[in-house]
């Protein structure tokens, strides 16, 4: 490159396509990170061998600790492998998003039960009969 090319400010489109550069310390702080995450999710495997192995006094118990489990490796793999915990805005948007339209969903539901089809029957309770609406 010659020296009016250099002295030459980059335009905002230059500087997005310009190649990253970053320092040796921030490689080796992200590597830290990713490699202890690897480590936590050895050792949450770990866990998960050994919760299979063990007997618990019932199937919820062992339910819950199950999910415990898989929520924390799920955290670990989506928060930091899929770069989930530096986008927290558009998480939100998309979690508030979400709680939005399922209320409404539910809400149409609770709406909508006094309103079945004519002939349909449905029934209203564990040990009740079928009820079939009139036509």
């Amino acid at each position: 490159m010659n020296a009016q090319a250099q002295a030459q400010p980059r335009t905002q489109t230059q500087a997005a396509h310009a190649p990253a550069q970053h320092s040796h310390e921030e490689v080796r702080k992200h590597l830290k990170v990713y490699i202890g995450v690897f480590l936590a999710l050895l050792v949450g495997t770990g866990i998960t061998v050994y919760a299979w192995t063990r007997h618990f006094e019932s199937v919820k118990i062992t339910i819950m600790v199950a999910l415990f489990i898989a929520c924390i490796k799920a955290f670990l793999v989506a928060g930091y492998f899929m770069h989930l915990m530096s986008e927290r805005k558009t998480i939100y948007a998309v979690l508030l998003t979400t709680a939005f339209f399922f209320a409404a969903l539910m809400w149409l539901v609770v709406w909508s039960r006094d309103q079945m089809p004519w002939g349909t029957a449905y029934q209203s309770g564990p040990n009740s009969e079928h009820v079939i609406l009139p036509k």
